[in-house]
């Protein structure tokens, strides 16, 4: 595809293109980082991009950038390169939507495989495919458009919405939901039992766990995580909700729409999540633990507590962002600390 043709596509997009140099009008094949760019490559600098990084494009081997306007230096060097380049609001969107320019997506083949095993009632919509190994079970829906690859097992009642995605041998367990244009990525389990047991006498009573979990539209399911169903009620995940690999969310937990939750996230039951919320990876949140819209937690942070609105928390137990870069600058000192109080108490003692 020619510089060119992306530029126009570009335009159509919500990067917010702003000015565009084609000199050479070159094709460009594939998309790299601008370390490892060459000939045909097209790459691109964020907003607030490492002085180390910026100054590289000045010998850039690539043949086209996108760069952010928001940098005078840059756009100054642009000026006296050879190569052609697009000045965007934002350049890091503009590479997500070039990379699905240059990379589309393999379309599957609709139909059922032969292999699939596919249960009594089982309704499916038009242009879904359903790979080889799947197991669909009794009285579940498939949406229109939704792609099942190989090896997924579906369980009973199990309703799906349109032009989702499963890829291969994820779990969705009995009674779950899913909305519009979700995914599913390899070996996720969407509705397993909650981890739900009661002390007696005679050691651990089972507690049933007969809710379900829901997934809203465009909620999107790392490999490997797990989505647990309630005893009652359900789990639910808000719509555009974006969870890494790794994940684990305890039964009864609640997400608002739009948060973010990296690798190794652990939730535990009953806790609910505001709208927006960012969870950085290995951040422990404590069961029935309110955590308010907009949120940021950073990585390894313990949440034993409710948490207003906005708020930046690190740390265990969670404290707000600031106090804790102060205290963690502290770390260090402690022994001369103690030191200097032992001192101090020696003296006071004679």
């Amino acid at each position: 595809m020619q510089f060119k043709e992306i530029v126009e596509k570009l335009k159509q997009g919500q990067s917010g293109v702003i000015d565009f140099k084609i000199r050479n009008n070159p094709f460009i094949f594939e998309a790299a980082s601008l370390e490892k760019a060459k000939e045909n490559d097209i790459s691109f600098l964020d907003n607030n991009s490492p002085l180390n990084l910026r100054d590289l494009i000045k010998n850039s081997k690539a043949s086209a950038l996108l760069l952010p306007a928001n940098d005078n230096y840059i756009i100054e060097i642009a000026k006296n390169i050879s190569i052609d380049w697009i000045i965007l609001k934002e350049p890091k969107i503009a590479f997500a939507e070039t990379l699905e320019i240059l990379y589309p997506s393999e379309i599957e083949k609709e139909g059922v495989h032969k292999s699939a095993v596919i249960g009594k009632d089982v309704k499916i919509g038009p242009k879904v495919s359903i790979g080889a190994n799947v197991f669909i079970g009794d009285n579940t829906e498939i949406g229109a458009g939704t792609i099942i690859h190989a090896g997924v097992v579906i369980y009973k009642k199990v309703i799906i919405g349109d032009k989702n995605i499963i890829h291969a041998n994820s779990v969705i367990h009995f009674g779950s939901k899913l909305g519009n244009e979700c995914v599913i990525n390899a070996n996720a389990v969407i509705g397993g039992e909650g981890f739900g047991f009661v002390p007696t006498p005679n050691g651990w009573k089972k507690m049933p766990q007969v809710g379900r979990v829901t997934l809203k539209n465009k909620v999107e399911i790392g490999s490997g995580s797990t989505i647990d169903r309630p005893s009652v009620g359900e789990t639910i995940i808000g719509e555009d909700t974006k969870i890494d690999n790794l994940v684990q969310i305890g039964h009864g937990v609640i997400t608002g729409k739009g948060c973010a939750m990296a690798a190794q996230v652990g939730i535990a039951g009953g806790a609910q999540i505001g709208d927006g919320v960012i969870l950085a990876g290995q951040v422990g949140v404590s069961n029935k633990v309110k955590v308010g819209d907009r949120v940021i937690a950073s990585s390894k942070t313990g949440i034993i507590s409710n948490i207003e609105a906005d708020k930046v928390v690190s740390g265990f137990p969670a404290i707000p962002n600031k106090l804790w870069l102060r205290c963690s600058a502290n770390f260090k000192k402690l022994p001369e600390i103690a030191k200097s109080i032992r001192h101090l108490n020696r003296r006071n003692s004679r």
